[in-house]
């Protein structure tokens, strides 16, 4: 009887579970079916995603189930003025024994006369997939703002339009983003759509300021022991706009002694659908990235990662920088269960 009982309450937790997971996905899908082909600019990028995810994915929030705090600074294409610059810092905890991640991330990127800031409390729920918790299903939730700026006195253009701002112009705009996330012990997957409010809102009034679009990002990546002290990582980013080049990040790490993220990213075009509307001569090759990750201690970690630029600006950029370090909180010195490689 005792037996029939469990069976019955396992039973009817995973219906519990199925339902949940079923109401999440429908709200993703009408989230995300609106299709429109608008102006606008890309979201800024950065190459050390891999080593915290909250970057690109609302439901990675909480996945270290320890309070983490990270931050990272990029100069792109170093040597021609106004080239990108982002900052961005996260901070990520677990709450609900882990059930529950919480997330506030803060950035800033500047391209030439271009100036954006944002900001985003982001929420995820996190279902256990088996009895200790190692496997997980994470659905989140990222709520903000974006301001876009424009500063009309650096565009000094050879033939100045009539409506070219002559001081600076900006909007502040609400926006919101979501992602699916699941990872165990050795495999990782997770799609996310950000600018999904911001979209919407027109920005037509500058003229200057580009309108805001979606981006969507699908990752994986698996963990393979080569030895007791070395790990192999090897992952991919798929990115899109729906408008610009569709883009694909192919990565590889190696882990050894628990100490050193040793590896690199080779990032490229793709195409993945008719895309005819672009100029024909594009290059797909964009570049090679070369990174390294030290855990200075267990609670404290620096990555560095430079980025060969192997298309067009090869010869007239020299190169980009970025570097991110990390602080671990760990409640109590509580050792957990599984270590958190992704």
């Amino acid at each position: 009887m005792e037996h029939r009982t469990n069976f019955k309450s396992r039973n009817a937790n995973m219906m519990r579970i199925t339902l949940k997971i079923k109401w999440v996905w429908m709200l993703l899908l009408v989230v995300l079916l609106p299709d429109k082909m608008l102006k606008a600019q890309q979201d800024a990028q950065f190459s050390q995603y891999m080593f915290n995810g909250i970057y690109i994915n609302p439901a990675y929030a909480g996945y270290k189930e320890q309070l983490n705090l990270h931050s990272f600074y990029r100069s792109q294409w170093t040597g021609i003025k106004g080239a990108p610059r982002t900052f961005s810092v996260a901070v990520d905890a677990s709450a609900n024994d882990g059930n529950v991640g919480l997330a506030l991330q803060l950035s800033a990127d500047k391209l030439g006369a271009q100036s954006n800031l944002s900001a985003y409390a982001n929420y995820a729920y996190r279902i256990r997939m088996n009895a200790d918790g190692s496997s997980r299903l994470a659905f989140g939730v990222g709520i903000g703002a974006v301001q876009l700026g424009i500063d009309g006195s650096l565009l000094n253009p050879n033939d100045p339009e009539p409506d070219q701002p002559t001081g600076t112009q900006s909007t502040l705009l609400p926006d919101a983003r979501v992602g699916v996330y699941y990872s165990d012990d050795k495999f990782y997957a997770g799609f996310s759509a950000d600018n999904l409010i911001s979209q919407y809102i027109n920005v037509d009034r500058y003229a200057y300021i580009p309108q805001p679009k979606p981006h969507y990002y699908l990752t994986a990546g698996v963990l393979v022991p080569l030895s007791e002290s070395i790990l192999l990582k090897p992952s991919f980013l798929l990115k899109d706009d729906r408008g610009g080049p569709t883009s694909l990040d192919l990565n590889a790490f190696f882990l050894l002694g628990e100490k050193f993220w040793v590896g690199g990213s080779y990032r490229t075009g793709v195409k993945l659908y008719d895309k005819s509307y672009l100029q024909k001569d594009l290059s797909n090759q964009n570049s090679a990235v070369a990174m390294v990750e030290f855990y200075a201690s267990s609670s404290f970690r620096i990555g560095y990662a430079y980025d060969f630029s192997i298309g067009p600006l090869q010869n007239y950029s020299g190169g980009t920088h970025e570097i991110s370090i990390g602080f671990f909180f760990n409640k109590n010195n509580v050792r957990m269960k599984s270590p958190r490689y992704f």
